[in-house]
């Protein structure tokens, strides 16, 4: 018994020892708050958890200790990491942020900078590309420069001599010559109207051309121009101008011309200095011609079949040479891009084929049919400056209708206005007026500067 005794008073000896070599870590909180007050927090291992929390009550209340314990977690590299993914709102609740990037369009104030910014820069690119078209002072935007409209022109130019190459008449054949002449006296023409000085060379026949397999006899050069001067004394001897009843689907024409006239608008006519103006015949059954930027002019002979005296191809001419003069080509480009992007934009919500319809009913095609009016108007003042009768005009464009097969729809479905409605508005008593009174004015031996 004494044995039992004496052992078990050993292990409880060797246990004490050992539990007093154990070094218990304190917690900082404690540490720190004994240090601060000795006499309102005791270590003892004997106190309860009651007793604990009941003395350092007034502890925590203290401000300074806060801030400083709030301070020591912000400057914790491992608390910044995960306090990035959620934020606490007005009431103090907790919301997990969205991973990824944040959409800069949430933020009001973005979205506004954002907007205006957009619309000045759309705002100063739309006015600063404004520019007035001669004689009916319309305002139209064209974003091509006028450097890259005559790079393409002449690019397309070439194209065509290198695709019609070998059907491009010499340049002194009978009917190169007179389509020469009547260009050289419409471009004469256009110089007065803007009142230029003369900084265009002579209007020259391309030279990318090849003799045709036979030459005209010479009695045949001789009844041709017989036929052509009895079809210009049929022209002149005949007054089959007149005076229609008003149409109203031009009076946009009168109204640009008032308002540009009171804003006192200015022609841009820039690009038309320093051209480099040809002329080529192409030799092919197709009843067309058309004047590239850049001033190049391309006549078809089957154009001359149907059309046989110089007033006649002098209205052509004139139409082909006012579309350069008022930058349609450049004007459609930049329309064109506009739309487009109008389209994509309506694709999201219609369908394609329905967007497609009414962007060309609506839009494309009444830009175009306008376009072409407009270069009839100064087409005819351009061939009553250069000498020929504009009376002839409106009976060109009648028949022209007649051999292309006009159709009812032509005015609402086509890129050209029929050649009925052309006939009509250019017999109407304005357009007409201003061109007799050139007409005449040249045949006095006066001449007329500045009229477009």
């Amino acid at each position: 018994m004494a044995w039992y005794n004496r052992s078990s008073r050993f292990i409880s000896d060797a246990l004490r020892r050992y539990n007093s070599k154990i070094v218990v870590a304190k917690n900082p909180i404690q540490e720190s708050v004994s240090r601060t007050n000795p006499h309102t927090f005791s270590s003892s291992p004997n106190l309860s958890g009651s007793r604990i929390s009941k003395f350092s009550q007034p502890i925590f209340r203290n401000s300074a200790l806060l801030n400083q314990l709030k301070q020591s977690q912000w400057n914790n590299p491992f608390l910044d990491g995960a306090k990035r993914f959620y934020y606490v709102d007005g009431n103090r609740v907790k919301h997990f942020k969205p991973r990824g990037y944040k959409r800069w369009t949430q933020n009001p104030r973005n979205l506004f900078i954002a907007v205006l910014i957009g619309s000045g820069a759309v705002l100063t690119l739309y006015f600063g590309n404004l520019e007035t078209v001669p004689y009916t002072k319309r305002t139209h935007f064209v974003l091509l420069s006028r450097a890259l409209e005559k790079q393409l022109g002449e690019s397309q130019f070439k194209q065509l001599k290198e695709e019609f190459k070998g059907k491009i008449l010499p340049p002194l054949h009978p009917e190169s010559i007179r389509i020469q002449k009547i260009s050289q006296d419409i471009i004469e023409a256009l110089q007065k109207g803007l009142m230029k000085e003369q900084v265009w060379s002579d209007i020259s026949y391309s030279p990318e051309s090849v003799p045709l397999p036979y030459e005209p006899h010479e009695h045949e050069t001789m009844n041709a121009l017989a036929n052509k001067m009895a079809d210009e004394d049929k022209w002149q001897s005949e007054d089959k101008w007149h005076k229609e009843e008003e149409i109203l689907n031009d009076q946009w024409v009168q109204q640009s011309r008032k308002k540009g006239e009171e804003k006192g608008m200015k022609s841009q006519t820039g690009h038309l200095e320093g051209l480099n103006w040809e002329v080529i015949l192409v030799n092919q059954p197709v009843i067309n011609a058309f004047c590239l930027p850049g001033g190049k002019i391309v006549v078809f002979t089957g154009l001359l079949k149907h059309f046989r005296a110089d007033a006649e191809i002098a209205t052509i001419i004139g139409h082909e040479v006012s579309h350069a003069v008022a930058r349609h080509t450049a004007e459609t480009i930049s329309k064109n891009l506009w739309l487009t992007i109008f389209q994509l934009v309506l694709y999201q919500f219609f369908m394609n084929d329905i967007v497609n319809l009414m962007a060309n009913l609506f839009l494309r095609l009444p830009f175009s049919r306008r376009m072409e009016m407009e270069a009839d108007y100064i087409g005819v003042l351009l061939m009553a400056s250069a000498g020929y009768d504009p009376r002839v005009a409106p009976q060109v464009y009648e028949k022209l209708g007649r051999v292309a097969g006009d159709s009812s729809m032509q005015d609402y479905l086509a890129t050209h206005p029929s050649g009925q409605k052309r006939a009509k508005l250019l017999a109407q008593a304005k357009v007409m007026d201003e061109a007799l009174s050139i007409y005449r004015e040249v045949q006095a031996g006066h001449g007329a500067v500045g009229f477009l």
